[in-house]
């Protein structure tokens, strides 16, 4: 959801194009004037306005609201909301320019004092029937904000159809693709096209691309971590991989909740990035903010707690179901403080045009949640400023992140292979369990066990505007210090060029070590030594079952055989081992055990 309420530097605008007598303010963005020019020449009932986040939807809507309040054609508003803490934002919001709303509003006549209420989709999804009743009686706008939460539940679509289908006009806001499930959402149309799928029209759409052009979002500059990790599965196998590499699904995921892990040494070296990137991007915007998004309240607190440890500064923690969580959020967005690390709630109110810098770390994996946590970055305060975030080198983030411009319709009808299951089934479903209010048992956990026993965080690359730069190095290297202190305040081909002029450093800085002297890391790519995916598989697979071997006769842990191979060996951890020096480990092991005999 967007809101400029929040920002002190952005009035909303008064109604167009009547001056309407709710206030005055500064001057309405293009595409604001140009949506509200193209709803009072076509004045519909129904209207569907696709804004990307940070566009400022809030304001859109609140001036096209007092508009219809001032010429007569409604005589209240109802806005719904996705939550408790958006329904109170749209309130406040909306009284900066006279519009009184209602955030408590439960049953009953509404006092003389308000011009409608604010209610959430679940608020109506409980008495539908309520608020049927107060737009019967008297002409009313709806907005909805965030449309396809109606199509969160059944039930949920089912109510906003039975309350809001009397209204004299309905407004549709989104700022993020549609479900991609089949259940229509109610009151957007639907057009059929030349292959006889029906996929929704909005009436008029912002992206992101054009918002940027435009500078009214920020640029968004996302810095990858890869690193090896080593988990147990519940079969007892220990598996060691690198992030970012090919594996299977499983594989991906638990090498990736590895990584995640506030024990290993991935997180800890993420974060203490993240945290130099925001004093770099502080220099140029002093009260700038960043944001964990974690996945459960453990890690969050796990998170925090280690941010207190590299930064000295203590960070505000928000959890979901936390009943002061709501007053957290506001008490941030309004100081200067650092660090927020939050449970989730990407969609469930963490707007807080502050925030430049933000930490992706939950194993969420639909591009709907990517867009929603990528959205509370790019709010643009003033031209220049810039947006970073950091990533695990996982292929469907580095996707989401490479198709920020690339927009989704909401799709009716789509046909179905004989026997293939809706391919956006298993994404939707976890969206919605990302979007619990409260830490659920989901059975997560007994999917895929293991235990996390290792990781460490290489940086992996650079990548903006659909491009990469970079290669890879070691945190706190020169290399990854380049690309961290990138200035916070610049125009979009500014940050283009800037990270051109820093691959071209790091390649040359590179090409002049000596390959006995360089990190296998660092070398170009056409210097490193060529060998198969699989024959490196192969070896470290071996490699583990030696040391399993060797533990089973020897006593000692895994981890204690690994360190002392790589300290009696030299180079890197196994996974980012040469077959050459992966054979040399297996060959000191088998030693080792010959001479136990």
């Amino acid at each position: 959801m967007t809101t400029t309420a929040a920002s002190s530097s952005h009035h909303l605008s008064p109604a167009f194009p009547g001056r309407a007598p709710w206030g005055t303010a500064s001057k309405l963005r293009a595409w604001q004037q140009g949506a509200l020019e193209k709803y009072v020449q076509e004045q519909p009932r129904d209207f569907l306005a696709v804004a990307t986040p940070g566009a400022g939807k809030t304001t859109f809507a609140l001036t096209l609201a007092s508009w219809l309040l001032h010429h007569h054609v409604v005589q209240q508003v109802t806005v719904v909301a996705p939550t408790e803490h958006l329904k109170k934002q749209w309130a406040e919001a909306a009284a900066r320019i006279g519009i009184r709303l209602d955030p408590e509003y439960s049953a009953g006549p509404l006092s003389r004092d308000y011009h409608g209420v604010a209610v959430t989709y679940a608020g109506v999804g409980v008495r539908p029937m309520l608020h049927r009743n107060r737009v019967e009686q008297r002409k009313t706008l709806v907005i909805l904000d965030e449309i396809h939460h109606a199509g969160d539940s059944k039930s949920w679509g089912e109510a906003c159809l039975e309350a809001f289908e009397p209204a004299t006009r309905r407004l549709a806001l989104t700022g993020t693709p549609f479900r991609s499930d089949t259940n229509p959402i109610p009151f957007v149309a639907y057009e059929e096209g030349d292959d006889g799928i029906r996929r929704s029209a909005a009436d008029y759409t912002y992206g992101y691309g054009s918002a940027l052009a435009d500078g009214v979002v920020r640029p968004v500059i996302f810095l990858s971590y890869s690193g090896n990790m080593r988990w147990r599965t519940k079969a007892g196998d220990e598996i060691e991989a690198r992030l970012g590499e090919p594996m299977t699904k499983d594989a991906v995921s638990q090498a990736w909740r590895t990584a995640l892990d506030p024990r290993g040494d991935w997180m800890p070296s993420v974060l203490r990035a993240a945290d130099q990137r925001l004093t770099e991007v502080r220099k140029a915007v002093p009260d700038a903010g960043a944001l964990v998004i974690a996945t459960d309240q453990d890690s969050a607190r796990a998170y925090a707690k280690l941010i207190r440890e590299i930064t000295g500064h203590k960070a505000t923690l928000v959890l979901s179901d936390d009943s002061g969580a709501s007053g957290r959020i506001d008490e941030f967005s309004g100081n200067d403080d650092r660090w927020m690390v939050a449970v989730r709630m990407v969609s469930e109110g963490v707007d807080v045009p502050r925030l430049a810098v933000g930490v992706y770390a939950t194993t969420i994996s639909t591009p709907l949640f990517f867009a929603q946590a990528v959205g509370r970055f790019v709010r643009s305060r003033r031209r220049g400023e810039t947006a970073s975030v950091f990533l695990p080198t996982v292929p469907d983030l580095l996707t989401f992140a490479n198709e920020m411009e690339v927009e989704r319709d909401h799709v009716l009808d789509r046909p179905k292979k004989e026997g293939e299951e809706d391919p956006y089934a298993e994404s939707e479903k976890e969206m919605e369990e990302a979007n619990q209010e409260q830490d659920e048992d989901t059975g997560e956990q007994d999917m895929l066990p293991f235990e996390a026993l290792e990781s460490d965080a290489v940086f992996d690359r650079v990548m903006y505007n659909g491009a990469e730069f970079g290669m890879q190095a070691h945190p706190g290297s020169a290399e990854e210090q380049d690309y961290l202190g990138i200035p916070g305040l610049l125009e979009p081909e500014q940050v283009q060029m800037l990270l051109q002029k820093r691959q071209a450093r790091q390649i040359a800085h590179s090409r002049k070590k000596p390959d006995a002297d360089a990190d296998l890391l660092e070398l170009p790519a056409e210097r490193r030594p060529v060998v198969s995916h699989k024959e490196l598989l192969e070896l470290r697979k071996q490699l583990n079952t030696m040391v399993g071997a060797y533990s089973h006769q020897s006593g000692k842990p895994h981890g204690v055989i690994h360190t002392e191979l790589r300290r009696v060996c030299g180079g890197p951890p196994s996974a980012e081992c040469t077959a050459g020096q992966l054979r040399q480990r297996i060959a000191k092991v088998q030693e080792w055990a010959t001479r136990m005999r």
